[in-house]
């Protein structure tokens, strides 16, 4: 069955190619009426908003290569001060992508890199649940979080590196120092939360050994992807104590509808409403959510009852995964039959290569760039 499939899609697509190529308004010329470029504003600092991942694999590899060499040179920069104004040893002899090219001036170059090509080699990789010959948001979702994950552990592992004092493969919470942003600043994003402290090293380490492993660190860094259920809960109580305005130890409900209430609502809205109802309209729906937390009806929230929100106010990659999908399909599904056809793909190339999701409150949700940011 799986030697059927094959060939149906390769006889699909050649098929396609064919078209394309004879057809007197080609796909090629339209898809190179605007340059494609690479993300170059990766923050090594403090976080500020989640940036999307690259939709093909290749051109991931490519940004992590070019993201590897800006990250080298500013970690041997920190840890080098005395050569700060001069090269480092290694920078001259730095290759370009492969040594022989620029990244950018491959991605535009269509005998090298040809988009129509890339999304006929890859539609078959993404529709697999069904192989059906069409592309769902779910399959969709699961490939843009595949993406991410792959990016993310990526740079978990590079981090690791630098904490690994002892080159053993394990982080103790002695080789651990938090990133220099929190150092310098102690009211940065979750430092005040205890977030890089101890505690949060404490509830990341599954097996309690003492130690991180790869995949402890992972989610020690990245906590909201965690199925640790230690660390969800310190998570929670973090949550609690940030809210927690008049310091009793829980949350009250003024505290709930002013801190926690628009980031539940935000999440189920999923960004797509611009609008912001009175305070008013949303008591109610506020109450009723409160009330079904609040398990022991103490008119108080503990970390234990905001368990099963943690989630919506500390989203996933599967969140951010999901609304990537989503656009993609509202833009490219010319037919709005909520799935993707080949045919859909190559006729909106740009919305793969160039979908870039927006969170300013006086812009779109997503708008529409050149480049990956």
């Amino acid at each position: 069955m799986g030697k059927v499939s094959a060939i149906v899609y390769i006889t699909v697509a050649l098929l396609i190619l064919f078209l394309i190529s004879y057809s007197p308004n080609k796909h090629s010329s339209h898809n190179r009426h605007r340059r494609l470029k690479l993300r170059t504003s990766y923050n090594f600092g403090k976080p500020t908003r989640h940036e999307p991942v690259a939709f093909d694999p290749l051109v991931a590899d490519i940004e992590r290569r070019r993201e590897d060499r800006q990250w080298e040179k500013q970690h041997f920069e920190h840890s080098h001060p005395e050569f700060t104004h001069d090269p480092a040893p290694a920078e001259e002899s730095q290759p370009e992508w492969e040594d022989f090219m620029n990244a950018e001036d491959y991605l535009n170059d269509e005998e090298k890199f040809n988009v129509t090509d890339r999304l006929v080699l890859l539609f078959p990789k993404i529709d697999v649940d069904p192989a059906d010959g069409f592309v769902t948001e779910n399959e969709l979702t699961e490939w843009n979080l595949q993406q991410a994950a792959r990016e993310v552990l990526h740079r978990t592992q590079r981090e690791m590196e630098i904490h690994d004092k002892n080159h053993d493969g394990l982080i103790s919470y002695k080789e651990y120092e938090p990133p220099s942003w929190v150092k310098n600043d102690n009211t940065s994003f979750g430092y005040d939360m205890g977030w890089w402290k101890e505690e949060h090293f404490n509830a990341s380490d599954a097996d309690g050994d003492g130690l991180l492993n790869i995949t402890e660190f992972n989610d020690f860094l990245h906590p909201a992807d965690s199925k640790n259920s230690k660390l969800l809960k310190w998570l929670c109580k973090e949550e609690v104590r940030e809210r927690d305005t008049d310091k009793d130890g829980k949350v009250n409900f003024n505290e709930f509808f002013h801190g926690l209430f628009d980031l539940v609502r935000n999440y189920d809205e999923e960004g797509h409403n611009s609008s912001h109802p009175s305070d008013d309209s949303m008591e109610a729906p506020a109450k009723r959510l409160f009330s079904q937390l609040d398990k022991d009806g103490d008119r108080f929230l503990s970390d234990e009852e905001l368990l099963p929100i943690i989630g919506k106010l500390h989203p996933s990659e599967r969140y951010y995964a999901k609304q990537q999908a989503d656009y993609i399909i509202s833009q490219a599904d010319s037919d709005k039959d909520g799935h993707l056809s080949l045919v859909e793909m190559i006729d909106s190339p740009y919305v793969f290569y160039s979908a870039i999701f927006n969170d300013d409150e006086d812009e779109d949700d997503y708008e529409y760039h050149d480049e990956f940011r």
